[in-house]
């Protein structure tokens, strides 16, 4: 089953490149969809998309995508493709949380942490959007989660873990939780940071119908900011996409493109006249 909560990455004009590599980096993985501004990708059977949007929006570590490998070659492997031209951000070592962990960005400024374990312990999701509350945002993780836990109905936490010392004493050091079925990582950074979220990744909701456009849009914008063509931010800085899961076949009646362009929240009727 492809995940109703999708990943979505903003490229400056290179997502084609960025997903061929993903896609022969990760096993199981293909594109399946392309055109000059979107590129849709299954990477190791979690659905990705890629946005050709310019150089307005890079990604940062504020959210990174915590790949699950079952052994240290595994890690080593695709350790070995992202640090060509890549940063590393924390190098490879044991840690408490992993017998062979690291952070790298790739080339694209897309980052990654490899996580020798189990992917059983991510109901079965070897690719996990992890979210690390900092800069501005630093110390509201457990208020998002609280707030994710109201918007979701479905929502369900597999535990938090927090700092038991030194000057985050109590806010979280990491949490897992399940949304729509979709499985992601939170955090409060553990040192300062000079960076928070932005629309380099955000996290695309599709929708069965206008309702539940309207209950997500609503919700997310009543503390957070409207955007366009169903972009917004919740009020901790996350950017999300809200679109109706057939948005591709709406963007074929005629004038639909047009129609969306000129819209924020988006209204389906408007896009099939």
């Amino acid at each position: 089953m492809e995940n109703s909560i999708i990943p979505s990455i903003w490229f400056d004009q290179n997502a084609k490149e960025a997903f061929d590599l993903y896609c022969q980096t990760f096993p199981n993985s293909f594109i399946t969809g392309h055109s000059p501004i979107v590129v849709e990708a299954q990477l190791d059977g979690v659905k990705f998309i890629g946005i050709n949007g310019g150089p307005i929006f890079k990604p940062n570590p504020s959210i990174s995508f915590m790949v699950i490998c079952e052994s240290k070659e595994e890690v080593d492997r695709i350790w070995n493709v992202f640090s060509a031209d890549g940063e590393i951000l924390m190098p490879l070592d044991n840690f408490p949380w992993s017998p062979y962990y690291g952070w790298i960005a790739d080339k694209y400024g897309v980052n990654w942490q490899l996580y020798q374990g189990k992917v059983s312990g991510t109901n079965q999701q070897a690719i996990v959007p992890t979210l690390m509350y900092c800069g501005s945002q630093q110390g509201k993780c457990e208020a998002a989660l609280k707030f994710y836990e109201e918007l979701f109905k479905d929502f369900r936490s597999n535990g938090i873990m927090r700092y038991a010392a030194g000057e985050y004493e109590g806010l979280i050091q990491h949490t897992q939780f399940l949304i729509k079925g979709f499985t992601l990582m939170a955090m409060d950074s553990g040192v300062n940071q000079n960076f928070t979220f932005n629309e380099g990744i955000s996290l695309t909701i599709l929708c069965k119908d206008q309702a539940e456009i309207d209950h997500y849009w609503n919700r997310i914008t009543a503390q957070g900011q409207e955007s366009m063509c169903g972009w917004c931010k919740d009020e901790f800085g996350v950017s999300w996409q809200i679109v109706p899961e057939q948005i591709a076949t709406y963007l074929q009646y005629p004038g639909a493109g047009e129609a969306l362009m000129k819209m924020k929240k988006i209204i389906i009727k408007d896009l099939i006249g």
